[in-house]
């Protein structure tokens, strides 16, 4: 919430519904409001303190006597706010807000994290990543400068946003129907995010309206749909239309680009830069089963679903185990006369109970109404995620336990992520024994869990076989040991075609380099973001920029999409018809991320293949470094890493 929205947004409610509301509210990010509101910063000397911050715990292990003596304080402090006209006094200095954030995580926060965390915040009421340009450059270089955007998902919106913010035409080109990119095409039973939804949404848009702490598929497509209303973004988006071609013209230092609609029809348009914003989790993998269409059945993969299906009453089959399963499974358990699920790597998992909890009215009127409770929600959220676990994930060499965890630190993971499995699965030794992870842990994807997975994999009508599929046939498949499962319905929930950046468009830089020739199995750009040989060529959830841990994807999304408008800027301000990035620049760039990949967890020998890994066993997906070097390394373009094209005068 900033200081316009105070306006927006102010307290009418009488004292008995504030009281209510503040029954669901998280007392330290409550606390925080009321330093705000009230203007003294004297509760962070009190005893009524938060004991800790963990990932999904938003009460700070406070007692509920003192959560009750907060909520007595902050109703009077709220009425005073009130009855005042909604007026703030003057906002904290940053010594304070620091001083606040080590007081609501009850631990010190580097100094060195400080700014990047007050920018996210935007407690000023600013938004510090606004790509709006001034006289900076003249309106019409900027007019001359078309933009085109591949993909019109998460990053497609968000460039979209910044490229208007700064004045700069431009065009998103989407094959779908709609944006969202994930959240449009997974529409699979129980298809949720598994970040925070208050931290999974733009800094410059936030929500207040989440009905679940992470929501539901339906309810993430709603707000990227609202984004794109509220901004009037729509008229930039051309839909049911993919870009197949794009080859960068020397002599005319500009990029044609062709699209085809779903009729077939053609179109070539010249632009000065590209942006590819297509994501990772886009083209869905199938896998190699013989006779995988002689099924008679129903079947579909989960990332293109089969909204005519009737799961009611089904013989279904589930092949694969992962995240896109994990949450299937709950979801259609019950209804299914027999489930049978296919793991081939069982996954770790950790416990989060509130994972398909509901958002409390209370704790939504607290959100939209209270003086800036909703950043400092956010900010709870963000610092248990950010950079806490990076040390579990670097391998100990002498560490003598290679054969579950990779140190000591990643050793006491293992043991609180095993048992909380041995917790939810009781006395069955022969299904422990199939869902215990054989590898170290954080090494894949970990998963969150509020009971519901192994709670499905118990009951009568499901069994979990960790055999893979060899062949189907017209009444179901084969297992490896020549064991047949009938079916009514096949989902092949097993993942997408991720080593395939820009598959299976053709990309054409300098000299008519192909682009996935130039990367191989090894797709690699200078920050996730440049690559040498394709001038004004841009990728926003590049190579090597996904998570697996910690932070939000549209985090590192604005840090990118800020970067690729510093350079845009950088050009237009030289003149300069083309900008590429130095071939030394980025094999130095590529050297340190391979070294620093070969000391981390997901090239550990204990993971025997995983997504984030190409053929050979090399990390391409992965961001190696902390969230804090992201967001530094992007907040400013180094002009020498760069080579700038003919300058022309002015």
């Amino acid at each position: 919430m900033t200081a316009e929205d105070t306006v927006r947004y102010p307290i009418t409610d009488d004292d008995e519904s504030i009281a209510a509301a503040l029954e669901d509210a998280s007392i330290p990010t409550l606390m925080m409001s009321m330093v705000h509101m009230s203007g003294d910063a004297s509760l962070l000397d009190g005893d009524l303190r938060p004991a800790g911050a963990y990932i999904n715990e938003y009460q700070g292990y406070m007692s509920e006597e003192d959560k009750a003596t907060v909520r007595a304080q902050a109703l009077e402090v709220i009425k005073a706010y009130r009855d005042g006209g909604c007026k703030l006094p003057p906002p904290p200095d940053a010594q304070t807000v620091h001083r606040m954030m080590n007081f609501m995580l009850a631990q010190e926060v580097p100094a060195d994290y400080v700014p990047m965390m007050l920018e996210e915040m935007e407690l000023d009421g600013r938004d510090q990543r606004s790509t709006a340009w001034g006289d900076e450059v003249d309106a019409s270089v900027k007019s001359a400068h078309k933009v085109l955007v591949i993909g019109g998902g998460m990053s497609g919106v968000l460039a979209s946003y910044r490229l208007t913010e700064a004045g700069i035409p431009h065009v998103v080109i989407e094959k779908n129907s709609s944006v969202g990119g994930t959240w449009f095409e997974n529409r699979y039973p129980g298809a949720r995010v598994d970040v925070g939804n208050h931290l999974y949404s733009y800094s410059f848009e936030p929500a207040y309206h989440w009905n679940e702490y992470f929501s539901q598929q339906p309810e993430l497509q709603q707000y990227f749909e609202g984004v794109l209303e509220h901004h009037g973004l729509r008229s930039n988006f051309v839909f049911n239309t993919e870009v197949t071609r794009a080859v960068f013209d020397e002599q005319a230092a500009c990029w044609r680009v062709t699209t085809r609609d779903q009729e077939g029809n053609t179109t070539e348009h010249q632009v000065s830069s590209v942006i590819s914003a297509v994501g990772q989790l886009n083209r869905p993998s199938l896998p190699d089963i013989e006779g995988l269409d002689s099924f008679k059945g129903k079947w579909c993969h989960s990332a293109d679903w089969d909204e005519s299906i009737d799961l009611a009453g089904k013989r279904i089959i589930v092949v694969g185990s992962g995240a896109s399963a994990f949450q299937i499974v709950p979801a259609i358990a019950e209804k299914a006369q027999h489930l049978t699920v296919f793991q081939r790597s069982a996954p770790w998992m950790f416990e989060n109970p509130i994972y398909h909890e509901r958002v409390p009215e209370g704790k939504k009127w607290c959100l939209k109404h209270l003086p800036f409770y909703a950043r400092w929600f956010r900010f709870l959220l963000f610092w248990p995620a950010c950079d806490g676990a990076y040390d579990t994930i670097f391998v100990d060499p002498d560490w003598p336990h290679q054969e579950r965890s990779i140190g000591e630190l990643n050793d006491f993971v293992y043991n609180m992520f095993s048992e909380y499995i041995k917790g939810q699965v009781g006395d069955d030794e022969e299904l422990l024994a199939k869902v215990m992870p054989d590898y170290a842990p954080m090494g894949k994807r970990t998963l969150q869990d509020n009971g519901s997975w192994l709670a499905a994999l118990k009951r009568d009508n499901v069994d979990l076989v960790t055999r893979g599929v060899t062949r189907a046939d017209e009444a179901g498949v084969v297992d490896e040991q020549g064991q047949f499962y009938a079916a009514d319905v096949i989902i092949y929930a097993t993942g997408f075609q991720t080593d395939k950046f820009l598959w299976p468009m053709e990309i054409r830089g300098r000299g008519g380099v192909l682009l996935s020739e130039q990367w191989g199995n090894e797709p690699a750009a200078y920050l996730g973001v440049t690559v040498p040989d394709f001038p004004n060529f841009y990728c926003m959830f590049g190579p090597g920029t996904n998570l697996a841990f910690g932070g939000s994807l549209i985090f590192n999304g604005e840090c990118q999409m800020r970067y690729i408008m510093a350079c845009l800027k950088s050009q237009m301000q030289r003149g300069a018809e083309t900008l590429e990035c130095r071939r030394e620049v980025f094999d130095d760039y590529y050297q340190r991320f391979r070294e620093l990949q070969a000391q981390l967890i997901w090239e550990h020998s204990s993971i025997k293949s995983s997504f984030y890994q190409n053929d050979e066993g090399k990390v391409t997906l992965l961001w190696p470094w902390k969230i804090l070097d992201m967001w530094r390394w992007t907040k400013a373009v180094n002009a020498d890493d760069y080579r700038y094209g003919p300058e022309t005068a002015g």
